[in-house]
């Protein structure tokens, strides 16, 4: 059986992490990036599972690879291919739905905490001297805004969501969450649900986006939706880029509309050297690393290689299509 991997380097560039699956299969090619079309067909060609892809897999790509019957997603999202494709051509489609649920959550609220306490700022001001320039026993030059008593709008309440909602809680925040399948268990008087992304515009002083990318949701945060939200809203996305309109977003931050943004993702990726958001002192952005603690690549690649082996043995697992 002839694996590819592509786009290696996005999860670990060790061998050692790979060696599992260079035991298991005859022929093995793990390939650190891999985002040129041209360069995907070659290496795809005599392919019968490709682990990995972040490259539009789609009929002009895939049709190079007659002997394929295996797609194996190194993550949860999978827009990168053609389902439909997949589907007439009878190749299986899994991915990882679980393996970072801590950790992107941990990372919305490490953005919304930089935005309310601006430690990074502070931290650089003092070692520049700042502080001991004052003379006094403290400084600040940004306000420090509290979470106690403020409302979440969580929407997209899956396992990123609800885990949220759970920190939040901690902190001492009502959440109030839209997904279109409802969680009453976890309901309580910190946390209700409301039918409409109207009612938690209304309502949020802080909005997380847990949702994944589909029709529906793309441009979710526009010039529309940011003018029903709260004067000085905080908007978190580390999800899907698409999700925000980003030269909306950019104007509600300039004008005060919107206090203040972190991402961890954009669009396109890596981000251009015109995008709006970047001429904006309160946005905060990161590279898309949400889900990059070593504990989460491990999860994520002990369970695409559980995946693939389960598929072989004829018990497919987190099958997409």
């Amino acid at each position: 059986m002839h694996v590819v991997v592509l786009c290696a380097r996005n999860v670990a560039l060790e061998e050692k992490y790979w060696a599992p699956l260079r035991e298991a299969y005859d022929k093995v090619d793990i390939y650190p990036t891999s985002v040129d079309k041209q360069e995907v067909i070659e290496k795809i060609r005599d392919a019968d599972v490709i682990l990995g892809p972040e490259i539009r897999m789609d009929e002009s790509v895939l049709k190079y690879a007659p002997k394929l019957k295996y797609i194996g997603m190194i993550s949860t999202g999978y827009d990168y291919v053609d389902t439909d494709y997949c589907k007439a051509h009878s190749i299986t489609l899994t991915n990882v739905p679980t393996y970072g649920t801590s950790m992107v959550s941990q990372y919305a609220f490490s953005l919304l905490l930089e935005i309310c306490c601006r430690v990074g700022h502070h931290s650089n001001e003092v070692h520049k001297g700042r502080w001991a320039a004052t003379g006094k026993h403290m400084f600040w030059d940004y306000p420090i805004l509290e979470l106690d008593g403020k409302t979440l709008g969580i929407i997209g309440f899956g396992r990123i969501g609800k885990n949220s909602a759970r920190i939040a809680q901690a902190f001492g925040m009502d959440v109030v969450y839209y997904d279109k399948f409802r969680s009453k268990e976890l309901e309580n008087e910190h946390c209700r649900y409301v039918s409409s992304y109207d009612e938690i515009y209304a309502v949020a002083d802080i909005i997380f986006l847990h949702c994944p990318l589909f029709d529906e949701t793309r441009n979710l945060i526009c010039r529309q939706s940011i003018a029903k939200m709260k004067d000085g809203v905080i908007i978190i996305n580390n999800a899907r880029g698409p999700l925000i309109n980003q030269q909306d977003l950019a104007d509600a931050l300039k004008s005060g509309k919107v206090y203040a943004a972190g991402l961890d993702v954009v669009v396109p990726e890596p981000i251009s050297n015109d995008n709006p958001l970047l001429g904006c002192d309160n946005c905060f952005i990161t590279p898309h690393i949400s889900w990059v603690s070593i504990e989460s690549r491990l999860r994520l690649l002990n369970t695409c290689f559980d995946n693939l082996r389960n598929f072989i043995n004829g018990n497919p697992t987190n099958v997409v299509c």
